[in-house]
C-alpha cells in the first residue's frame, strides 16, 4: 500500500530513559491536506523483559497530542515541563501531534484549560474520540509491526481530523508564529517576534494562552532546551559554556538553572547519560 511518508527517525525533543533507551518508533508525515492541522504521528512498538520498567522522558512541543494506545486514549495538552511515560511488558501507542492551529477546536475553548494535564480522548470536541479509538484498534489488530497496519491507523486519525478543516486565519498566524520561533535561533526575545508580526506584545500572550496555552517566553526557552539536548548528545564532550553563549543565555548558570528546572539534571549530568540504544 502506498500510504504516508516515513520520516526522520531522529527526534531532538525525545530524551530517551536514563539508560539511553528507546523502543522503535515509526514516525510518519501528515498527507498534504492535513498540513495545517497535524506535524506528524508516531508509533512507538516496544517489547521489555518482565519486570522492567523504562521512563521516556520528552520535552514536548507547543501543541497537543492524541495518543491512542492498546490500554489508553487521551487528548494531551501542552506540556511546561518534562513530560515521562513508563513503558512495561509488550505494547503500542499511535501518536498524533498536532500543529498549535488545532488545539482550540480540540480543546472546546482556550487551549491553557489543557495546559500540563490530559483528558479522554472522548471528552475531546470536534470528534467521536470513542469511535477513533475503536478503529486505530482495529486498524492495529495484533501486529502492531506490520507497516501496512501502521499505514491504515494513520489513514484513520487523518479521515476523523478531516472534520476540522479548514484551519481559521488565526490559526494559520499562530502556525507561523511557532514554526518562526522554532526555526530561528536568533529570535532570543519575545519583542523580536511582535516585531516580525506586527502586533503588540499584550495581543500576542492572549494569542498564546488562547491557541497554545503558554506564554510566548516559553516557546523560546523550549526551542533553546530543544537545541542544548542535541548538542549535550554530540559524541565529543560539549563546552558547556559554548553550548549557553551559542543559545543566547548571559552565562552558563543561567542555562544551567533553566536547564535542571525542566530536565531534573543539569547539563553535565545529561551529557554524562548514555547514548540511544535499543
Amino acid at each position: 500500500m502506498t500510504g504516508h511518508r516515513r520520516i526522520d527517525p531522529t527526534e531532538r525533543a525525545h530524551l530517551l530513559d536514563a539508560s539511553g533507551y528507546t523502543p522503535p518508533i515509526h514516525r510518519f508525515a501528515p498527507g498534504p491536506g492535513l498540513a495545517d492541522l497535524v506535524r506528524r504521528y508516531w508509533m512507538p512498538v516496544w517489547s521489555l523483559p518482565d519486570g522492567h520498567v523504562s521512563v521516556q522522558r520528552v520535552l514536548q512541543y507547543p501543541v497537543c497530542l492524541i495518543v491512542v494506545s492498546h490500554e489508553y486514549a487521551l487528548l494531551v495538552g501542552p506540556s511546561s515541563g518534562l513530560s515521562t511515560q513508563e513503558l512495561t511488558g509488550a505494547g503500542w501507542a499511535l501518536g498524533t501531534m498536532l500543529q498549535p492551529a488545532a488545539g482550540l477546536a480540540l480543546a472546546g475553548g482556550p487551549v491553557d484549560r489543557l495546559t500540563d494535564t490530559a483528558v479522554p480522548l472522548g471528552d475531546a470536541y470536534g470528534l467521536d474520540g470513542a469511535a477513533l479509538t475503536d478503529r486505530i484498534r482495529q486498524a492495529v489488530g495484533d501486529h502492531p509491526d506490520d507497516p501496512d497496519r501502521q499505514q491504515a491507523a494513520v489513514a484513520v486519525v487523518e479521515a476523523a481530523l478531516a472534520a476540522l478543516l479548514p484551519v481559521d486565519e488565526e490559526g494559520l498566524l499562530v502556525n507561523l508564529i511557532v514554526e518562526y520561533v522554532e526555526g530561528d535561533p536568533q529570535v532570543q526575545r519575545v519583542g523580536q517576534v511582535c516585531e516580525k508580526f506586527a502586533i503588540t506584545e499584550r495581543t500576542l500572550q492572549r494569542l498564546t494562552a488562547r491557541r497554545i496555552g503558554l506564554a510566548p517566553k516559553w516557546l523560546i526557552q523550549r526551542r533553546r532546551l530543544h537545541e542544548a539536548a542535541e548538542r549535550l548528545r554530540e559524541v565529543a564532550r560539549p563546552d558547556l559554556a559554548r553550548v549557553a553563549a551559542d543559545l543566547g543565555y548571559a552565562d552558563q548558570a543561567h542555562f544551567g538553572r533553566d536547564f535542571r528546572a525542566v530536565t531534573g539534571l543539569t547539563p553535565g549530568e545529561f551529557a554524562a547519560e548514555p547514548r540511544p540504544s535499543r
